[in-house]
């Protein structure tokens, strides 16, 4: 199965509180949170990765 990258956003005034990244094999392997963007508050250095 591709990778599948769960994410929360720690921005207090966001009212998202986590959401999962699901991409291809495509992806190139050093992808990580750092290169995406809250889809609620459109914040970068507020997410962190959900280590599960």
């Amino acid at each position: 199965m591709p990778p599948t990258l769960e994410v929360e956003c720690t921005s207090d005034d966001c009212e998202i509180d986590m959401f999962e990244l699901h991409y291809t094999y495509d992806m190139p392997d050093d992808v990580g949170v750092e290169d995406f963007s809250c889809p609620y508050c459109g914040g970068t250095e507020c997410l962190e990765e959900i280590q599960l």
